[in-house]
């Protein structure tokens, strides 16, 4: 049944995140001595955000959010990328799109849109980031972006998309595959609907990053 599922959510990277921490040999109580410290940057020097969606077929588009995501932005960006990417991924259309309760998901426009293209949303408990396997491949592409130590915003979009593209299908299947498992290993249950036919799944559990 989670074969039929497009995954989708949004994330914030950070231009010096994941990537500001370093080592230096020193000698005894020098830590403080400036060749052994580097400067801080203020709120990250900067981030962008990530539109992105996966099924076990592999990734679909990963698009930059520019300026404040909106609903009438995020209609946009549904409209110019969901289908294609259930077209890229060969899902048919019968599949079912996953997004989380944020209001700009289900504002009465956005829903609309859903009814007016025939799509299918999987009904989705609230405030429960870590049922969304998609956080893994975030969790992945932050640390493959941040190893390449991007400069600016310019070098962090294009090395986020680089490194996009490199996520195996092999690692998308796998999430979806090891996820009724998963979910089921910690907390308490959570019921929703995947096309007409209920189902239970924890609310949270521990191992998200595999």
């Amino acid at each position: 049944m989670w074969k039929k599922v497009l995954w989708s959510d949004e994330t914030k990277i950070e231009l010096f995140g994941l990537n500001a921490k370093r080592y230096v040999w020193r000698k005894p109580n020098t830590e403080h001595d400036p060749e052994h410290t580097i400067p801080t940057v203020k709120h990250g020097g900067g981030s962008i955000m990530l539109w992105g969606c996966f099924s076990p077929a592999g990734k679909g588009k990963l698009v930059r959010v520019d300026g404040k995501m909106d609903g009438a932005k995020y209609r946009a960006i549904l409209d110019e990328n969901l289908l294609e990417s259930a077209k890229d991924l060969r899902l048919g259309r019968s599949f079912t799109f996953q997004q989380d309760k944020d209001p700009k998901h289900t504002a009465r426009a956005t829903m609309e849109w859903f009814r007016s293209k025939h799509i299918h949303v999987l009904e989705w408990p609230s405030q429960s980031p870590d049922l969304n396997p998609i956080e893994n491949l975030w969790r992945d592409l932050k640390i493959a972006v941040h190893k390449r130590s991007p400069s600016n915003l310019t070098e962090l979009e294009l090395f986020c998309k680089e490194e996009w593209a490199k996520i195996s299908l092999s690692r998308c299947a796998k999430l979806v595959e090891t996820y009724p498992k998963r979910i089921a290993a910690k907390g308490g249950s959570t019921k929703y609907r995947l096309r007409g036919a209920e189902y239970k799944c924890t609310s949270h559990f521990s191992d998200i990053y595999l």
